[in-house]
């Protein structure tokens, strides 16, 4: 990088040194290299360094850079392309998604929000049980997202102690019982939100980074059987909707200039 400080222009100084760091990441880093601390980026930029943390955030919300625990301001490798689902998408866990099961109903299992009840049938539902699966989905080797699956005891009357109290074994007996419905559709909605604790865990993030939340709420006749909450990593997943208005995640390559 060089030592040039920034001349004025109209735009904010901050968009101006965004510009400019990119550049410098296709030209003088490699993917996965730590950046230097933000006192010496500021020093030799001539900024200050909230300036360059304004900079140092846009880049990481345009998939530029990662902030990793214990290790710093990385270069973050292109983008992965990872499909989301489709009109004919099952039940989760009728095929191989590249998702991973974790646990169910264990000692730290998530409760549903009240955005989470109101989609489940809302005042009904906050009566009865609610069962947790937590899945974790694997691209290329690496943890691209974190879901949570919200199904009400009423959707799987057919679960039984026997299945195993919490784990893996007790998520796989969860999603077998749900798949025994008649599955009618799916809706699915996007937005942009930010980690939470447990989800930056498991996803190799920080706490409050930039994440992409994926709900989509399985229904039957009868109503909402299931609604997943899926938290993609916002730096290494970039969202598509296909004619059909389904949802896609597709690989961005990179392009030094």
């Amino acid at each position: 990088m060089g030592t040039t400080q920034l001349e004025t222009v109209p735009e904010p100084k901050y968009w101006h040194l965004k510009t400019v760091l990119s550049e410098a990441l296709d030209q003088d880093f490699a993917v996965g290299e730590i950046l230097p601390n933000e006192r010496e980026l500021a020093a030799r930029f001539g900024v200050a360094r909230a300036t360059l943390r304004q900079a140092l955030e846009q880049l990481e919300l345009e998939g530029r850079l990662q902030r990793r625990r214990g290790v710093g301001t990385t270069v973050a490798p292109p983008r992965v392309g990872v499909a989301v689902g489709s009109s004919g998408q099952g039940w989760p866990g009728e095929s191989v998604d590249g998702w991973e099961l974790v646990d169910a109903d264990g000692a730290e299992a998530a409760l549903p929000s009240a955005a989470v009840l109101k989609l489940l049938g809302g005042a009904a539902v906050a009566e009865q049980p609610v069962h947790t699966v937590r899945r974790t989905r694997v691209s290329h080797g690496q943890a691209v997202a974190a879901e949570l699956l919200y199904v009400p005891a009423a959707s799987v009357p057919g679960l039984s102690a026997i299945d195993g109290p919490a784990g893996a074994a007790r998520a796989r007996a969860v999603l077998r019982e749900l798949q025994r419905l008649a599955l009618e559709g799916q809706d699915r909605s996007v937005e942009l939100g930010s980690a939470r604790a447990d989800d930056a865990k498991e996803l190799d993030r920080l706490p409050g980074a930039p994440v992409l939340v994926v709900t989509t709420r399985y229904f039957t006749a009868a109503g909402t059987a299931a609604v997943s909450v899926a938290t993609y990593r916002g730096d290494t997943c970039r969202l598509t909707f296909a004619d059909s208005g389904d949802v896609e995640i597709t690989h961005e390559a990179r392009v030094a200039s």
